[in-house]
């Protein structure tokens, strides 16, 4: 590694230790040459898988992307950003553990009902009839059965009344 100040190509490792719950490297390097102090971070580059889309079409996966559809399906709805950004998370680590250079989109959007599901069957909901392009009304009912059978999850479910 190069030093900063003389630019010498000589330097040491002081000291490592992991940071950023240990995603991280946080490296304090010593110049041999000017023995002048500095700080590295090193983070492994972690390449996510290109989409597939049903056209044929290929593109990068865009986490930005990924994260405006899922708020789009959550808009004001109960779920704390916390919880969206640990459901990304968990999105993204399944892509990266698939191991595979290309993905079908559909496999994205599967990971990503789930999800949602598990945070707001509302949410689930609206996704779902945007991404299975739902044409009337009856596949919507038909979705939302399925919710009310499958069951199970505490919290906001479709068909009960709100309590005021």
């Amino acid at each position: 590694m190069y030093c900063p100040f003389c630019s010498a190509q000589d330097t040491k490792v002081i000291d490592s230790r992991l940071v950023a719950d240990g995603v991280q490297i946080r490296r304090r390097r010593e110049c041999l040459s000017c023995t002048e102090r500095f700080t590295t971070f090193e983070t492994a580059e972690l390449v996510m898988p290109r989409l597939v889309k049903t056209d044929g079409t290929r593109q990068p996966f865009d986490e930005a992307k990924l994260r405006a559809g899922m708020l789009r399906a959550l808009e004001k709805r109960p779920v704390s950003m916390e919880d969206l950004e640990a459901a990304i998370s968990r999105i993204c680590h399944r892509l990266r553990a698939t191991g595979e250079r290309e993905l079908p989109a559909r496999e994205l959007g599967e990971f990503v009902m789930e999800e949602l599901q598990q945070l707001d069957d509302v949410a689930y909901v609206r996704f779902a009839s945007v991404y299975r392009s739902f044409q009337d009304i009856s596949e919507f009912s038909a979705e939302v059965d399925r919710l009310k059978k499958a069951g199970g999850k505490p919290g906001d479910k479709l068909g009960e009344p709100k309590e005021s």
